[in-house]
């Protein structure tokens, strides 16, 4: 809640924030009143004073660390003194609920120090007490969480996906990450095919001679499918391997692409609206392996509108450049405009349908048209776009296959939102030792476990949300605290949750009613 004075007095909003372009801003405001309105509205009297602060998404995400017995399970394996379990469970909260707030912020202004149990008085030195977390600790941490997540799941099979932009970790008094020296990060994940729940991981540095090769890195995880996009297919022999789902290059396989859409048969259209699909064979690697191509109407569309958006920006420029030729303000030679043109329409979906032909070998004569092919243009539109060519060796439903090649994009989404441009140390002088990246990894790591759990469970509901989605909404649930004078014992409080709407109120009671 945020007050404002006016004209002497001070009127109250119930105001709620979110990230806009990655910065917190105050997203919507409600006038509540002046005090004096408040407390006539509120049995009690008048409070002395009113503060907001967030409740739902702290509320959910506890009640699943709570079923997930997480406390006692970290303690049972670690065994340490002081609990090192509850710490790790507060930073999780605090990463899954809050990941651009610092720790200290985000538990003052939450109510979460009204559910970890055992009460915490102060989270200061909760990163200092993780750096505890060994490389075997960690381990033994993701087993102990990994058996019972898979405790609530009828579907154990599993998958091995590489994130590889995972997380930036820079320091904390860095202004802006990205010119800041720091640690690219990546991880390698074994992952439920139910929900892509994280169960292992191995975060690894991106920037040294230690990063794992892609085939190291997933035999690292354990058994599991192996899950690859197109740009790694090639590090792979799968003319040898077994146990995969991957997308391929589309001009591998240009037979494919030139299949009417009669020959696509829709894919479950409860789970994938406006996905159709080719069930086939081809060679691959020298093999005859399984392959499916796709088209989804919501990728075709959002492709066709960022082509679009290429293409106009691209005739623009030519446009510019001609009539600069014309107008004599630009006297480059020949090689010089090729450039030029190269430049604007350097990608070979460009060059496909946009061409421009050049009359004229003197400066000043030199003459620039450019036409736009707009069969070719159709072509692309028909032949590309939507579409995905997936190879795999599972006899898996359709269905199942696109959910495992999925689980990466999900991770990917997931581990963007909760690491955010950077992870800054909590401390100007802070330095991210490989220890301190590990427990760092682990917090993410399991705050994505635990939140992808949250997610599936809202998807069998019949809530289809992001990660980001789920807790956006959830963070919407928040609670106003009156606390009224002293009359001689402690001071009285009253709790005011703020309104929720339907899907607000069906996803809070799935996680309070789970518990």
């Amino acid at each position: 809640m945020v007050g404002k004075k006016i004209g002497g007095r001070t009127y109250y909003y119930l105001a709620e924030s979110g990230r806009v372009d990655g910065k917190p801003r105050v997203v919507t405001q409600r006038y509540l009143g002046t005090a004096e309105e408040i407390a006539r509205a509120v049995p009690g009297g008048e409070p002395a004073s009113a503060s907001y602060r967030t409740y739902g998404d702290v509320a959910a995400v506890w009640a699943t660390l709570s079923r997930l017995d997480f406390v006692r399970r970290v303690d049972d394996v670690v065994r340490a003194k002081p609990s090192l379990g509850l710490r790790l469970a507060v930073a999780v909260l605090h990463r899954a609920t809050a990941p651009g707030t610092p720790i200290g912020e985000w538990w003052a202004a939450s109510a979460a120090a009204d559910f970890v149990r055992p009460r915490v008085s102060t989270v200061d030195g909760t990163w200092r007490a993780l750096e505890r977390l060994t490389p075997e600790r960690v381990a033994r941490i993701e087993d102990t969480i990994a058996a019972a997540v898979l405790d609530t799941l009828d579907d154990h099979a599993a998958l091995a996906v590489d994130v590889p932009q995972f997380a930036a970790f820079a320091p904390a008094d860095c202004t802006l990450p990205s010119a800041c020296r720091g640690v690219l990060a990546g991880a390698g994940l074994r992952v439920t095919r139910d929900g892509a729940i994280p169960l292992r991981s191995r975060v690894y540095r991106r920037d040294d001679d230690t990063a794992p090769t892609f085939a190291s890195l997933t035999a690292e995880l354990g058994p599991a499918t192996l899950v690859f996009h197109s740009g790694q297919a090639a590090q792979l022999d799968l003319g040898s391997r077994s146990g995969f789902v991957g997308s391929l290059p589309l001009t591998d396989h240009p037979e494919l692409l030139t299949q009417p859409a009669s020959a696509r048969k829709r894919v479950d259209p409860e789970r994938f609206a406006g996905l159709t699909a080719l069930d086939t064979h081809a060679v691959v690697d020298g093999v005859r392996r399984r392959v499916i191509l796709t088209h989804s109407a919501t990728l075709h569309a959002a492709q066709s509108r960022a082509f679009a958006d290429e293409l106009a920006t691209a005739t623009r420029e030519l446009d510019g450049l001609a009539e600069a030729l014309a107008a004599g303000t630009h006297r480059g030679d020949r090689p010089q405009v090729h450039a030029e043109l190269g430049r604007v329409t350097r990608g070979r979906r460009i060059e496909r349908v946009l061409t421009a032909v050049l009359s004229g070998n003197r400066p000043g004569e030199i003459r620039l048209e450019r036409r736009i092919d707009t069969a070719a243009l159709a072509r692309l539109d028909d032949e590309f776009f939507g579409k995905q060519v997936l190879v795999t060796d599972r006899d898996w439903p359709i269905g199942d296959v696109v959910t495992a090649y999925r689980a990466r994009t999900h991770l990917e989404s997931t581990f963007r939102w909760l690491t955010g441009p950077a992870v800054t140390g909590p401390t100007p002088r802070w330095e991210w030792t490989r220890q301190r990246i590990a427990a760092h990894g682990l917090v993410s790591v399991l705050a994505a476990t635990v939140t992808h759990l949250m997610r599936r469970e809202a998807d069998r509901a019949g809530m289809n949300l992001s990660v980001r989605e789920l807790l956006d909404q959830l963070a919407g649930i928040g609670e106003l605290v009156l606390r009224y004078p002293s009359t001689g014992g402690r001071p009285r409080t009253k709790r005011l949750p703020t309104e929720r709407d339907p899907g607000q109120q069906a996803l809070f009671s799935l996680f309070q009613d789970s518990r």
